[in-house]
């Protein structure tokens, strides 16, 4: 992943899984949706097994043959389910101006495992990612994943300077959100914005450092959305996450 992504072909043990996690996805509650509901976040929505597998379909592809160059992970956790409808994002009564100027004109860009805490929603790195993988289950370009290509050097290159010497087990405790809004912006000007367009049956493999994030809604109304499932397991070793 020289980019910091790697989109795969279409493959068949990622088409048997898709298959079954579709099925799996028509029987969820997806009435509990964020930003005028056109979100359903679906965090642990999945009910797949703790290899991956769901209802006898193996979690594989050509994509874990990558998984070699990515940190020691800590197991299959329930894979989120991602669904966004027509019109996202619609903002919320509680949802602030700035922030919905920010998912419309920079698509929510973001790097994962950084949670907002307390009143003032300040940034602590709390799930140390391995890599962040995703697979789409069903056939709607509306709302592509965001990618910027090489953003994850920035990043790593940010992280790396503010948690010099401190030690890994503390790196959760330090306020980072002044370094990583700052790394952010030069992301977004040195950094080319891509959309991910992907159909079932494909794989995308994302670096844990890397900004993307959705694209607004164009296109018609689809019902059922457009749907992708993501896994994102923690690394074994807080250590290996730089």
């Amino acid at each position: 992943m020289i980019n910091g992504f790697k989109v795969f072909d279409a493959d068949p043990y990622v088409n048997k899984w898709v298959s079954s996690a579709r099925r799996v996805v028509e029987t969820l509650d997806v009435s509990q949706r964020r930003h005028g509901r056109t979100w359903f976040v679906g965090v642990d929505a999945l009910p797949n097994n703790t290899d991956g597998s769901i209802r006898g379909a193996t979690l594989g592809g050509a994509w874990m043959d990558d998984l070699s160059a990515h940190p020691e992970f800590d197991g299959w956790h329930k894979a989120q389910v991602s669904i966004v409808y027509d019109g996202y994002p619609r903002q919320d009564p509680d949802e602030s101006d700035a922030a919905h100027r920010f998912r419309v004109k920079r698509d929510a860009a973001h790097m994962d495992g950084l949670l907002p805490e307390g009143a003032v929603r300040r940034r602590h790195l709390r799930e140390p990612h391995a890599f962040i993988v995703g697979l789409p289950l069903n056939n709607v370009p509306s709302s592509p994943l965001v990618v910027w290509p090489d953003s994850h050097r920035v990043m790593q290159t940010a992280f790396s300077k503010v948690f010099e010497g401190v030690e890994p087990c503390y790196w959760g405790d330090q306020d980072v959100t002044d370094v990583y809004q700052a790394a952010r912006r030069e992301v977004f000007e040195r950094c080319e914005r891509v959309e991910v367009s992907m159909r079932p049956g494909q794989a995308v493999l994302l670096n844990r450092h890397l900004i993307h994030g959705v694209a607004p809604w164009e296109g018609p109304n689809v019902i059922e959305g457009r749907q992708v499932a993501y896994f994102r397991p923690m690394v074994a070793n807080v250590a290996d996450w730089l």
